[in-house]
């Protein structure tokens, strides 16, 4: 018995045993006795993630996948869930820190990120296989065109490692581009200095129109004369780092209480 992999869950299936245990070996295992992969398949990570010292669960949308790991990994038995992760809430199934692993399919691979980071308090570490594009925009630091959203907001809350690389063809069908792995760990001190939620709507507004500067593509937010003469508005938004992106929400929050 086998799994066919289906084109419209973005299912590319890893067939080298390597690659599947060098991404298993990934996690540190600090800080946390739980880990939840996402998008097992036929278990090729599964099967190197069951022998370390932690429980490893798994969540999976594909019900011919989720028959197959039932019938051939009889230690996942009351640990496999049937579901979608981007809908998935941490603490209905864990009572404490869970590590989140994958090889992640590519067309959700950045919903899967931004579902991890509005989790962040449960999950201490993040790693897994992306395309390899994206995988590099994750990691990448200020000052290039790679460096977006995705690269802020991961390193708001935790460090980010670009491991190693993926060739296409050592997945079933080979994808039409290669992958990277990479590790997310959060950071000690994971909150930030100002609110969260207009720190997210001034990254992503920012990033929205990144040609222009801070002071054109941040015009929505009804800045004052004043504030926008600070210099920090003179800047594209891939020239800040997270600290001053965090700077740049404060004094947005500062103008707005002092012009209510």
């Amino acid at each position: 018995m086998s799994v066919r992999p289906k084109k419209y869950l973005g299912q590319h299936f890893l067939n080298d045993q390597n690659i599947a245990q060098n991404i298993a070996g990934t996690l540190s295992g600090n800080g946390y006795d739980d880990v939840l992969e996402i998008g097992p398949g036929m278990g090729v990570l599964t099967q190197y993630l069951l022998p370390k010292p932690f429980t490893t669960s798994v969540i999976e949308i594909d019900s011919e996948s989720v028959d197959y790991l039932k019938s051939h990994f009889t230690a996942l038995e009351n640990r496999i869930i049937e579901g979608d992760f981007l809908k998935l809430l941490l603490s209905d199934y864990f009572k404490g820190q869970v590590a989140v692993i994958g090889n992640f399919p590519y067309n959700i691979s950045s919903q899967i990120l931004f579902r991890i980071i509005e989790q962040r308090h449960l999950v201490p570490e993040f790693s897994g296989m992306f395309q390899k594009e994206v995988a590099e925009r994750i990691c990448e630091k200020p000052g290039t065109k790679a460096y977006g959203i995705l690269s802020v907001l991961a390193q708001a809350f935790y460090d980010a490692q670009y491991l190693f690389n993926v060739s296409r063809f050592v997945f079933n069908p080979p994808p039409k581009v290669a992958s990277g792995v990479i590790r997310l760990t959060r950071k000690q001190d994971f909150t930030l200095p100002c609110s969260d939620k207009l720190f997210f709507r001034v990254v992503k507004t920012a990033f929205q129109q990144r040609r222009k500067t801070l002071r054109n593509s941040l015009k929505s937010f009804g800045l004052s004369a004043s504030l926008k003469e600070d210099s920090i508005f003179d800047e594209r938004p891939e020239r800040l780092g997270v600290s001053e992106f965090i700077e740049l929400t404060q004094k947005i929050a500062d103008d707005t209480l002092s012009t209510q």
